[in-house]
């Protein structure tokens, strides 16, 4: 079974690669990108029957600051 964690910066908090990369793609020339958030994903290969709740608790416990980062668990 795999799972798919997707990580983001809540709204809110400062992102600072996310402004880097907002200003390297304007000095690329690529003109209106307005804002850019950048976060992680995370693949995940589980034994089957791994239940969504464990998942879960790997993001709260590790994969995730649960303070300045929101995630989103994608079972595959």
């Amino acid at each position: 079974m795999k799972a798919r964690v997707h990580v983001m910066l809540k709204n809110g908090v400062l992102d600072p690669q996310g402004a880097a990369i907002q200003h390297a793609l304007g000095s690329l020339g690529f003109t209106g990108v307005e804002a850019v958030r950048q976060g992680k994903v995370i693949e995940l290969d589980l034994a089957d029957g791994t239940s969504e709740s464990t998942i879960v608790q790997m993001c709260e416990k590790l994969l995730a600051n649960t303070v300045i980062e929101s995630y989103k668990i994608e079972v595959l």
